[in-house]
C-alpha cells in the first residue's frame, strides 16, 4: 500500500507548486472580475457581469479587440514566415552563417528602452530616417506608385502618431524583434532531418529546391511549426513593453494601439480598477486559450511525427 502512493511523493510538489502559482491566481483574478474591488478599499462590491458587459459593450474595449487582433494576425504569420525563410538561408549557406545568426538574433535580444530610442527616432517625421530616405524617392519612377506620389505632395506618414498607420508600425516593430527567435526554433528543426531523405527524394525525380522543399523539409519541420506558431500567438498576444514604451499615456493615438495587455495595466495599475482589469484578464485568457487549441488542431492535422 506504502509503495502504491510513493509516486505522489514526487508529483505532489510540483503539482502544488502549479495550483499555487499558475491556477489559484486565475481563480483570484475570475472571482475579483464579479466585483468593483480597488486596491485599499476595505471590502468589495458585487457587481455580477456588469464589467464584462462594459467589456462588450463600449467603444473604447472595441477598439481594444481591434488593436490587439490586428496585431497579432499581422505578426504571427509574418514573422513565423520570415523565421522560416531566414532558417533555411543561413542553412544553406557555407560561409558566415555564424554571423547572419547573430545579426538576426540581434532585436531578441535588443534592450526596450534602446530600441524605443532607435525607431522614435528613425521614425521621426521630419529627423527621422525612414522619411528622409523615402524623400529621395521622390522624383524617380517610384511616383507612378499612387500612394508613394502622395507622400512625395503632402508629406510621407507620422508613423507613431497616426491613427491610420501607428498599430501597423507596431506590428512591424513587433515582427522585426520577433522573427529572429522564430529562425532559430527553425535552424534547430532543421539539424533534426536526416539528410537521407533528400538523397532519397532525389533518386525520386526532386530535382529542385522547391521540390526537396515542399516533399521533406516541410513535412519534417511539422513539429517544430506547431511550436512556433503556438509560441508566436501567445508572444504576439502578449505585447505590452513596445506599446507602453511608445505611448506610456493611453495607447496610441485614438487607442489605436489599445492592445489588452496595456488595457490591464491602464485598468487595474494606473487607474486602481482591479475588478474591471481582472475581467479584462480572464477574456484575454480566454482568447489565447480558444486561438492556441484551434491552431493547434488545425496543424496538427497535417503534421509528420518521425
Amino acid at each position: 500500500m506504502a509503495a502504491s502512493r510513493a509516486h505522489w511523493w514526487f508529483v505532489g510538489p510540483a503539482l502544488i507548486l502549479m495550483g499555487l502559482i499558475l491556477l489559484l491566481p486565475i481563480l483570484i483574478a475570475a472571482a475579483l472580475s464579479f466585483t468593483s474591488y480597488s486596491l485599499g478599499n476595505p471590502g468589495a462590491e458585487f457587481v455580477g457581469l456588469d464589467n464584462y458587459e462594459k467589456i462588450f459593450t463600449r467603444s473604447t474595449y472595441e477598439k481594444m479587440f481591434g488593436a490587439t487582433f490586428r496585431y497579432v494576425f499581422v505578426v504571427v504569420p509574418l514573422s513565423v514566415g520570415l523565421g522560416l525563410g531566414a532558417a533555411l538561408l543561413i542553412n544553406s549557406t557555407k560561409r558566415f552563417g555564424d554571423f547572419y545568426k547573430t545579426i538576426y538574433f540581434l532585436p531578441v535580444m535588443a534592450a526596450l528602452i534602446a530600441m524605443a530610442i532607435v525607431w522614435e527616432f528613425a521614425l521621426h517625421p521630419t529627423i527621422g530616417i525612414v522619411n528622409a530616405t523615402l524623400e529621395h524617392g521622390c522624383g524617380s519612377f517610384l511616383e507612378t506608385w499612387g500612394l508613394y506620389a502622395h507622400g512625395c505632395d503632402r508629406g510621407f506618414p507620422l508613423w507613431l502618431t497616426d491613427r491610420d498607420y501607428a498599430i501597423w508600425t507596431v506590428a512591424f516593430i513587433g515582427v522585426w524583434q520577433g522573427f529572429g527567435f522564430n529562425m532559430v526554433l527553425y535552424l534547430a528543426g532543421l539539424t533534426s532531418v536526416p539528410r537521407e531523405l533528400y538523397h532519397a527524394a532525389e533518386m525520386d525525380g526532386a530535382r529542385t529546391a522547391w521540390d526537396r522543399f515542399r516533399l521533406v523539409t516541410w513535412p519534417m519541420l511539422g513539429p517544430t511549426t506547431v511550436f512556433v506558431v503556438t509560441i508566436s500567438f501567445i508572444r504576439s498576444f502578449q505585447v505590452f513593453d513596445t506599446v507602453e514604451a511608445f505611448y506610456p499615456q493611453g495607447g496610441g493615438p485614438s487607442k489605436s494601439v489599445y492592445v489588452m495587455m496595456f488595457a490591464i495595466y491602464e485598468k487595474a495599475i494606473q487607474q486602481n480598477l482591479m475588478g474591471i482589469g481582472a475581467a479584462i484578464t480572464v477574456v484575454f485568457l480566454g482568447f489565447v486559450m480558444f486561438l492556441t487549441v484551434i491552431q493547434r488542431w488545425l496543424v496538427e492535422r497535417r503534421v509528420h511525427y518521425s
